[in-house]
């Protein structure tokens, strides 16, 4: 990532890490979509969607996993701004014929700077806790697919 001036915008003079200012921008709506897809055998899917793993409800966990984990990025991303964050949602559907868990979230706040590190770390942890729920069954079971869907910058907010 450049800055205007063509250097790296995370590096100071000396090469070292540094936090990007952005305290020149203007607060904006911003919003962010990631997901990530969890892979098991069909079986295992099954035992999910049916609420019959041992280790309980891992859709129910894997949301509030998720939004606790976007509320929590600054302290596991090194150079993530702390945000506040306005909005979370994390979505998990289970596709049982397909062995597929597709976690979903969405995170929106009013900043100087965008939530993306936040939506990825909300599927990632998410996709996390579905692994450690689905293991003790399934050992073939793979985290897959942790991408940015969208994300959207909008107007400054209303007065």
């Amino acid at each position: 990532m450049s800055d205007a001036g063509g250097g790296l915008t995370h590096l100071d003079a000396a090469g070292r890490a540094r936090m990007v200012g952005v305290g020149h921008k203007p607060p904006v709506v911003r919003r962010a979509v990631a997901e990530a897809v969890v892979r098991m055998a069909p079986a295992s899917a099954r035992a999910m969607s049916d609420g019959e793993l041992p280790k309980g409800d891992a859709a129910a966990v894997a949301r509030v996993t998720g939004i606790l984990a976007a509320k929590r990025t600054p302290d596991l991303i090194a150079l993530c701004h702390p945000l506040p964050i306005d909005r979370a949602a994390v979505d998990v559907a289970v596709d049982v014929d397909a062995g597929e868990v597709r976690i979903r979230a969405e995170v929106e706040t009013t900043a100087r700077t965008g939530v993306e590190m936040e939506a990825l770390t909300a599927v990632s942890v998410a996709a996390l806790n579905v692994y450690d729920m689905v293991k003790g069954i399934d050992t073939g079971v793979v985290i897959d697919g942790v991408r940015l869907l969208e994300k959207t910058k909008g107007a400054p907010p209303s007065p």
